[in-house]
This record gives C-alpha cells, structure tokens and sequence, in this order.
C-alpha cells in the first residue's frame, strides 16, 4: 500500500485537470489514524467471506468492470471539487473510477478499504445476518472507498459502489448493476438540489460485456417477489461524502467493547468515536474537552441532525424504506440508496421496500430514526461507564428525542404550508383529507403554493374525484386555511437564493421571524420548500430500461430536471415530469413497489 501520512499533505484548491492533479490532495486520514485489521492481506486480495475481529477497516483490492463505459457525472459537484468536466471522460480518471487501481499516481494509495458494522433493526441488535452468526463478518459487502483528500479546504471520502467482493460480501459477488445504479446516482443528485443533507454522486460507468444474473420483476408483473432473473449490466458509481461512518459500525466497536471481545475492543471505539468527532462535528466539539464532554455533545449534535434530517425526508416526500442502524449515517445525512422511493400517492405508510414493514413507513421515519438514535448512544455509552452523571446525561438525550423530533415536524409542517406556527387541527384535518381525495404528494403542496381561493385549481393533484360531501370539506380547510395566512404588507420576502444554499433551517427562521407578509411574499416562499419536480419510481424505469440498450439521455436529462427541483421549467418539461402518476403503473413491481435494489 502506497500512500502519505496525512500530516504530510497540505490541502490544495487548484483545478483538477487529472488524476495526477487528484493524486496530489490525497489526504488517508481514515487510514493513517485508524487500525487496520491485522489479517487483511497485503495485496487487497481478500474477497472470500471472513471473520474480521479487530481493526476498523481492511484494505481491499477493487475488481474492475470489464470495458467500462461512460455514463454519466455530476457536473455540480464536479464544480464543488473543483474537477474539470472534460476530467470524466479521460481514460485514467475511467479507469480509476471503474475499479482498476493498479495504475493510480502517488502517493494515492492502490487499495481501498472497507469496514464493517453491526446491524439494528428498529432498536433491536442482530447477528443472524452474519454467516457466522457472531456479527464480525458483516459490513461493506460491494461498497470500498478508494480516496481521501482535501479539495478547496474540505475533506471529502471517494467510495466505490459495486467495486467487487470484500471479506464482507457473505458470498455475494459485489457487484451493482446498472439499473440500481442509476437510481442511486440520480437520487443523491436530487437530493442535494432538494436541500437535504445526502451522501453525493460523483460518477457512474458501465461494463460494455460484463453482466450478472439478478432476481426482478416481469413486465406488468403485480408480485411483491421478483418473479424471474435476468442478465444485467454491472456498474461502478462512485458516492462522495464527508465521511461513510454509520450508526452500526459504532455499534460493532461498541458492543465489542461492552463485552470486551478483544484487549484493544475499548480503545478501538474511543478511536473511531474521536475520528468521527474530527470528520463530521469539528466544527462544534472542542477538541480540548473530556471524553465524556465530546461523547455527550456528540449525541446532542448528532439528535439535532437526525431529526432535522427526517423533517426534510417528509417535507420532500421521502421515504428510506430500510432505516436499519448500518443504513444511518453518523453524521446525519442521507446515505445508502437501495428501496427508496419518493411519495405518488400521500399516504402515511407509504412504503415502497416490500421486505421493510410499516416500521419504516413513511410517516413512521421519525420513530425508525428514534431507534438508530438509541443505538448510537448505546454504542458510546461504555466510554462513559463509570461516569453515572454522564450516563444519566446520555439517557435524558435518548428520552428527549421524541419532543424534539416532533418541534422539528410540526416547524416542516408549519413552513410547508406558508404559516407562522403550527396549527394542528388544521394539519390534521388536512392529512384525514388527503386520505379521503386521495392526492399526489408533491403536486398538491406545490399547486397550495398559488394560495387558491377553491379547490378547482387542486383538482390536478387528485387520483379519483372527490364526492361533493369531500369537495365541501376540501372547501370549508381552505376557508380556514386562509384565514391563518398573514397577508399584511411591508416584509422582505426570503433571498431566492437560499434553497439552492441548501439552507432550509434559515428559511423556516426567516418564515418564522417575519410575521407580516403579502399573499406573493407566502407563496414564494412556499415554493422555495415545496418542490416541482420529484423523482418518482415510473420516472426513473424508463430512464435505465434505455440505458440497459446504450442509451444514455434519458439519465442525463432527468439529471438536468432533478437537480433543478424547485424551478419553473420549460412547458415541456412541466408536461413530461409534472404529472400524477398514470393509473396502468399502480401495483406493478418494479414501478410502485422494490424486494432489493442490486
């Protein structure tokens, strides 16, 4: 392994024309400051299902697709790093990007690493998805990243999807397909334009001739279960983040130290704790406290991200649908793609994973979110174990959650429908209702942003038309929604700029600080939180059934709608994108439910 301390490398902003120039911001500090496993093997060649009982990472060799091709990449975040466009599509940076190593510039290292974690689901600790049924044999089985650096004074980590087989793949082959792929670039990509908190997307290339076999859906099938297997495309994306520590690798470093599975179990997790503490909360732990000050001001920080991370889930109609503890990044953002799905149809149990269970329903993310957050304090408790105060300090943050996650709902609710405070009867009559019509998710809080006087111009968000009992109730919510709007003159209304900051805190402040507002002031504002345009399942099959026959546009087309989510767009694309979903695509697998996300 090839690589420079990270003290040794000051941070560099210059242009990066090519991955000699990428080369020269490599900054390993996972890897410099962390154990590694003391039985990876030298050469990265360690792809069979193991035991891995110590050590926070292994270094792994990618295996690289076959003749990759060209798909896809960010351009915004190519212009957050400071990337040449151009830089996509030249061969090193293909190669790189696609799992061949073997070639990469020093000091970039030639192996990348992968961790493991444990597993919780809703608050319950598991092994049996182990295979060897102890929980040190599961982790990243597809995913390894590959680079670390500073780009223009921020650290960010490179991490392949679908990089091939690690000592964590439980006999799988570690591979992504293209149509998975897609789904995840595309919706990261989204996500960020949204302003929610979210890993990124960097890249995606596809193999020209390497295929696998997996388990989907048959046209028009209505099964829950995949009903045939088919060949497809594997893919590389490459997902960009600050850090990738999960809830579930804390807790494997925890629960190893709880139990004292190895003489160094305790300050293993003291390590990981502090460099999580350096990634992700710098900025707001003094590093010249105690332990048991940053262990505690880690958890206050991480339930403020948490919650506020859910809160935006549900204003833009997101739904996770597998919130285990291994899926819930520990610096409180979006990570791990795999059945999500945006809301059609608004439903509080929304969910588009038929293997998750209304635990994870939509409107139920926030009690999901409750667990993981209860893990993540278990897993640091034991570094404060013979601190009583401190214990109880912990417990109260754990027993807080609930209220705070609730202030956080009701302000998303508030500011989404253009008001200064949160009126319950109102929202509760209004959820009954879209229940009763039923509406689509994302028109109809769009189609509210005109202030209508009556229900006509809702009518578009409507699946069936609503009885004229319903249509009357629609009437007399709209009566008394109007009468809770300020429409006062004399307020500066919100900078037009602050959704693309990605800043939706300083919006409901500024909403909430400004009670005199004109009835145009309220509706930019409200379009300013509730999108246009949202990237729902029946959008996203269309685009990688045409990528799976070389054809790319429609990928790169939905890119260029979806990262402009709140935008008044062309009238074409308005007639294209901005439509209830049709009635022939309810039911059917693929398109209104997902069993995996391969």
């Amino acid at each position: 392994m090839i690589h420079k301390r990270s003290q040794d490398i000051a941070p560099n902003s210059d242009t990066v024309n090519s991955v000699n120039d990428l080369a020269k911001l490599a900054n390993y500090s996972f890897m410099d400051t962390l154990n590694c496993d003391p039985d990876a093997t030298p050469d990265g060649i360690d792809y069979a299902p193991r035991q891995v009982l110590s050590g926070h990472y292994v270094t792994v060799k990618p295996t690289p697709i076959e003749n990759p091709e060209y798909v896809v990449h960010s351009t915004r975040l190519f212009g957050d790093l400071g990337f040449t466009d151009s830089l996509a599509q030249s061969a090193d940076f293909i190669n790189m990007f696609s799992g061949d190593m073997s070639n990469v510039p020093a000091p970039m290292s030639q192996l990348g690493w992968a961790c493991g974690y444990a597993l919780s689901i809703f608050g319950t600790e598991y092994v049996q998805q182990c295979p060897f049924k102890t929980g040190n044999g599961y982790g990243d089985g597809r995913a390894m990243s590959i680079f670390e650096g500073v780009f223009k004074g921020k650290r960010w980590e490179m991490q392949l999807k679908g990089g091939g087989r690690t000592p964590y793949c439980r006999g799988a082959d570690g591979r992504a397909v293209l149509r998975s792929s897609v789904r995840e670039f595309l919706a990261q990509e989204h996500m960020h334009a949204l302003g929610v908190p979210t890993s990124r997307s960097l890249s995606l290339y596809v193999s020209k001739t390497e295929t696998v076999l997996r388990p989907w859906y048959s046209e028009g099938s209505r099964s829950q279960d995949p009903d045939r297997m088919i060949s497809e495309a594997v893919a590389i994306s490459t997902r960009v983040a600050s850090s990738f520590i999960r809830v579930g690798q804390l807790e494997l470093f925890g629960r190893r130290a709880r139990i004292q599975a190895h003489p160094q179990a305790m300050a293993e997790l003291t390590q990981l704790v502090l460099h999580l503490i350096d990634r992700e909360y710098a900025d707001v732990i003094d590093p010249q406290l105690s332990l048991s000050d940053k262990v505690l001001l880690l958890a206050l920080e991480f339930r403020k991200r948490l919650t506020s991370l859910v809160a935006n889930w549900i204003r833009v109609g997101y739904c996770q649908g597998n919130f285990n503890s291994d899926n819930c990044a520990a610096g409180g953002f979006t990570l791990d793609y795999g059945p999500f799905g945006f809301c059609d149809v608004f439903s509080p149990q929304y969910q588009p994973w038929t293997g998750g269970g209304q635990h994870f329903a939509f409107l139920n993310q926030g009690v999901a979110a409750e667990r993981n957050f209860l893990m993540f304090c278990t897993a640091l408790s034991p570094l404060i174990a013979t601190h009583p105060d401190e214990l109880d300090q912990l417990q109260r943050l754990v027993n807080g959650f609930t209220t705070e996650m609730q202030t956080k709902m009701q302000q998303m609710w508030a500011t989404k429908l253009g008001l200064i405070t949160f009126n319950q009867p109102l929202f509760h009559e209004l959820e009954a209702l879209m229940i009763k019509t039923p509406v689509d998710y994302t028109l109809f809080f769009r189609e509210l942003c005109a202030l209508p006087a009556n229900i006509t111009p809702l009518k578009k968000c409507f699946y069936q038309p609503p009885s004229k009992a319903i249509e009357q109730q629609w009437t007399a919510w709209l009566t008394q929604w109007h009468s809770l709007l300020d429409c006062t003159e004399d307020v500066e209304t919100v900078d037009s700029n602050t959704v693309a900051s990605h800043n939706h805190a300083e919006i409901t402040n500024h909403i909430n600080s400004s009670p005199s507002r004109t009835r145009e002031q309220i509706s930019v504002q409200m379009k300013q939180v509730n999108p246009k345009y949202s990237l729902r399942e029946w959008l996203l099959v269309p685009a990688y059934s045409q990528a799976s026959e070389g054809n790319y546009s429609l990928v790169r087309e939905l890119q260029a709608v979806m990262t402009q989510p709140y935008a008044e767009q062309t009238q074409e694309i308005e007639d294209k994108y901005y439509q209830l979903k049709a009635p022939e695509f309810f039911a059917i697998g693929g398109l209104s439910h997902l069993s995996c996300s391969s």
